[in-house]
């Protein structure tokens, strides 16, 4: 079958795994609790309501009013987005099984992160560390979009990696004892890595690339606004 694009075959076929009833199970169960539409909205919780410093300043409303600027940002336009181009008819399937059905979510995904990033950047009352969070899914979000082109990624891989990115920066900057929730995400990815490789047709390059790109990504985005 001829390719639309360098990697990306027009009917992709996945090849099957066995797996047991209790390994689908386990593997679907931290596949979408850990999906990496919602590491946004786990990281903003934290920022918001267990780290010490980063909205010490913030009302309740003003709490609530960042972690709903997320979700609608983060999630919820994410989400409608790919529920349309499945209506009509842009990709097979919601859940983005192959390369092809990934583009448009991607670059759609893509302006909502950047939209948010500009909008907590231009408002000097939202601490630096949240900013540069959005601006590395931003940027994780870009590379996806390339790496896709040659093979498919693991976006799961991409959520974690950059959730751990950025609790390694929160930890270097002494802000907070950060040895318990490093811990508690780090046990989550790897749970998560070994799930997508359970019941998914990715590869462990695709996860170890994932992983890759969600860390630098948000060292890099740290390093341009911190």
């Amino acid at each position: 079958m001829e390719n639309i694009l360098p990697g990306i075959s027009v009917s992709e076929e996945e090849p099957k795994k066995s797996t047991t009833i209790a390994g689908k199970i386990y593997a679907a169960f931290f596949s979408y609790i850990f999906h990496p539409v919602f590491v946004p909205v786990y990281v903003g919780l934290f920022l918001v309501y267990v780290h010490p410093s980063a909205f010490s300043g913030f009302s309740d409303v003003q709490k609530k009013q960042t972690i709903l600027i997320i979700l609608l940002n983060l999630v919820f336009f994410p989400l409608i987005s790919v529920l349309l181009v499945k209506a009509v008819g842009f990709i097979d399937s919601i859940f983005l099984r192959s390369q092809k059905d990934r583009i448009i979510p991607y670059i759609v995904s893509g302006i909502f992160f950047f939209w948010a990033y500009t909008v907590f950047k231009q408002q000097a009352q939202y601490p630096l560390i949240l900013t540069s969070f959005i601006l590395g899914i931003f940027l994780a979000s870009s590379v996806a979009l390339i790496a896709n082109i040659y093979f498919k990624i693991s976006m799961h891989a991409i959520g974690m990696g950059g959730w751990v990115g950025i609790f390694l920066i929160i930890m270097r900057t002494n802000e907070m004892l950060m040895t318990w929730p490093l811990c508690i995400v780090l046990l989550i990815t790897g749970l998560v890595c070994s799930a997508r490789l359970l019941i998914s047709s990715h590869q462990p390059r695709d996860v170890y690339m994932g992983l890759l790109v969600g860390l630098i990504t948000q060292f890099a985005a740290a390093m341009v606004l911190m």
